[in-house]
């Protein structure tokens, strides 16, 4: 499928880093490009249109921090028979590559960044986009035939696309997250599984999640698994396998924590899947250090252990970190802004932590949550003021982690800007740290 843009009036909806590509891509392609915002801060874009649904559109392109749910300018377009493209379905239209598209609630950043170093480490041309922070718009013109895009897919950007297609999808796991965004888990559900759009796809998914397990639609899906399959990527004598092909002890993999081995699994499927030696999946995997602030060991303060898990922005992934390095001893840092969970599940199973402090917007709901289960936390107004309280209290066979379980804009623009002040709090230079209690 492709769309002649040259001269068709197209709206840009969302003018985050994805609208941005958009906008470029379609003014190169000769369209008379107009962009729209909610937040007011982008109002001096050139050509910022103040009143949206005063004006018809060929096209509507929404970006992937849009929330649909309940959008006054999105049901106005929607109900005047507009077509609405996701910023994915733009890139597709333009994309020449073979496409990998890796979703999941948890784990999909890494999962992509290793596929991404197998791929190039076998000598492929590897674009790797999406989610990850570079918008599949930006790369599409320059893919080849010859390519692959490695492409990261959020939930936020499958809601609206019907046209994005992946030659291979990659479903790791599903649990509930951004509730606030779509409002239920159903919802939320749906939009993961608009990954899978043909019955002759090639799919890769998680055996051990019973949600993503029932997805299989044909006999091409390879599955895997931390128990023995008879066909399939899995773990046996601590090692990883692909059929009966040993792919890499467990030892030899650089990654911390249960969560990592099943986003190596995940790496391997896919890699399998594009017929990369098992030799050249090994090497990568050795060479591969993980991105930043997903479990990551951050060293030792006082003999306490110190990792930064603030992509664990939802219960799951935060249960996946305690479940790594287990309850004994450890100081779990929780707080920031709530995207409509409940905390019951993390302090229900009467798991032995060390201490617990809460902290910012979601602060108190996660306290009162620890106290019902007969927990002692500590509250905090910021994730600083946990921290500095973490460093200043840190002693040897602690375990201190950050890991959330919520979003971090109450105080940082992004989970990223919270583990480096995170990180610096803990290592850095008490003078560099200007807090008032």
């Amino acid at each position: 499928m492709r769309i002649n843009f040259k001269g068709k009036n197209v709206l840009v909806y969302g003018m985050g880093v994805s609208g941005q590509a958009a906008s470029k891509l379609l003014h190169g392609q000769g369209a008379c490009v107009s962009v729209y915002d909610d937040e007011n801060r982008f109002g001096n874009f050139f050509p910022f249109e103040i009143s949206p649904t005063s004006k018809k559109y060929d096209y509507v392109v929404v970006s992937p921090g849009v929330k649909v749910l309940g959008n006054n300018i999105i049901s106005h377009f929607i109900l005047s028979r507009t077509k609405i493209l996701s910023e994915l379905d733009l890139a597709y239209l333009f994309n020449r590559a073979t496409v990998v598209g890796i979703t999941g609630t948890n784990g999909k950043t890494t999962v992509t960044s290793l596929v991404g170093e197998i791929l190039k480490t076998a000598g492929k041309k590897v674009f790797v986009c999406g989610n990850i922070g570079l918008p599949f718009s930006s790369i599409a013109e320059k893919t080849t035939k010859d390519s692959i895009a490695v492409c990261e897919v959020s939930n936020l950007q499958l809601e609206l696309s019907s046209v994005f297609k992946s030659h291979i999808a990659a479903i790791l796991n599903i649990a509930p997250d951004h509730l606030d965004r779509h409002g239920t888990f159903e919802e939320y559900v749906r939009c993961k599984k608009k990954i899978i759009h043909s019955k002759k796809q090639k799919l890769v998914l998680n055996f051990d999640d019973e949600i993503v397990r029932a997805l299989q639609i044909n006999q091409k899906t390879l599955f895997f698994s931390k128990k023995i399959l008879k066909k399939g990527v899995f773990i046996k004598n601590n090692a990883i396998y692909y059929n009966k092909s040993k792919i890499i002890s467990i030892i030899d993999i650089p990654l911390f924590g249960e969560k990592n081995i099943e986003n190596v699994m995940a790496a391997v499927a896919v890699c399998v899947r594009l017929k990369i030696k098992p030799s050249i999946i090994r090497q990568a995997i050795i060479n591969f250090k993980a991105p930043s602030h997903r479990l990551e060991f951050l060293g030792e303060l006082n003999g306490a252990m110190v990792f930064d898990d603030s992509k664990a922005t939802n219960v799951s992934s935060c249960l996946a970190a305690i479940s790594s390095l287990g309850e004994r001893g450890l100081v779990l840092l929780l707080g920031g802004q709530n995207k409509d969970f409940k905390f019951d599940e993390i302090f229900s199973q009467g798991m032995d932590f060390e201490n617990i402090l809460c902290f910012g917007q979601a602060g108190r709901e996660i306290y009162d949550c620890g106290v019902k289960y007969g927990y002692k936390p500590v509250l905090f107004d910021s994730m600083k003021e946990a921290a500095i309280y973490a460093r200043t209290n840190a002693r040897d066979g602690q375990k201190i982690l950050l890991s959330p379980a919520c979003a971090s804009f109450d105080e940082f623009a992004s989970y990223a800007v919270r583990g480096t002040v995170f990180k610096e709090i803990m290592f850095g230079e008490n003078e560099k740290i200007e807090i008032e209690f």
